[in-house]
């Protein structure tokens, strides 16, 4: 591997990869048509799934860019039975409250198209949850602490690879974001500088899964060219 010293730090060669205008387009195409027919389940099975799965699932969300790459995500894997039920009832008792108090009208008129409702049966179903946590700051070995940086942009780019990730891997999943998230740091026994940011149960599609007809944005409404 050939490296170059640049301000004090090595650096090492890098080639990304290359391909013709014409394949270009039609890989840009291809994959642009196979992440479209991705789309959100609720309905997942309980039938097990390799661990190693998982562990790569992990692997592929860890490559996201981070700020200064301090790579503040922690991705906790849920399968204990007990402990998945626990985040039900709890994630539960947060959703009867935010359907009947917390949501404007307009919010449950937006949410009548896709079906939702306070029940998660998904979170004791499905083999694995994965909650992925932010790390606002981190803890030096004096003690001392030091944030991070552009956390909730990392997570989020973290995430979107996590999905495509369960989307290759021929499996289902959906974004799940009980409000307030407090419970999972409780029920995890996570440490002070983690906060809950996003939950994923993850899983093979049940035999038969409907969901809802939704059409997505045109290129036209979504882009603008300068």
């Amino acid at each position: 591997m050939k490296t170059k010293e640049i301000k004090g730090h090595i650096h090492e060669a890098y080639t990304p990869d290359s391909y013709p205008e014409a394949e270009m387009i039609q890989r840009s195409e291809e994959h642009f048509e196979w992440i479209d027919r991705r789309r959100t389940v609720r309905e997942i099975s309980d039938k097990p799934v390799p661990q190693e799965i998982i562990d790569n699932l992990i692997k592929a969300a860890s490559t996201a860019p981070s700020g200064a790459h301090k790579q503040p995500w922690t991705f906790c894997v849920v399968s204990n039975p007990e402990i998945k039920s626990k985040i039900r009832a709890a994630a539960e008792e947060e959703e009867r409250e935010s359907y009947a108090n917390r949501m404007s009208d307009r919010w449950l008129d937006d949410l009548k198209p896709i079906g939702t409702d306070d029940v998660k049966p998904f979170l004791e179903k499905a083999p694995y949850l994965i909650i992925v946590f932010k790390r606002v700051f981190e803890r030096d070995e004096e003690g001392k602490k030091h944030n991070n940086y552009y956390v909730n942009e990392s997570v989020g780019i973290a995430c979107g690879f996590l999905i495509s990730a369960i989307h290759n891997a021929g499996l289902v999943t959906l974004t799940h974001t009980p409000s307030p998230m407090n419970f999972l740091q409780e029920i995890l026994e996570r440490p002070e500088n983690e906060r809950a940011f996003l939950l994923l149960p993850i899983g093979y599609a049940e035999d038969e899964v409907y969901v809802p007809k939704l059409t997505r944005k045109s290129l036209d409404e979504i882009a603008v060219y300068y």
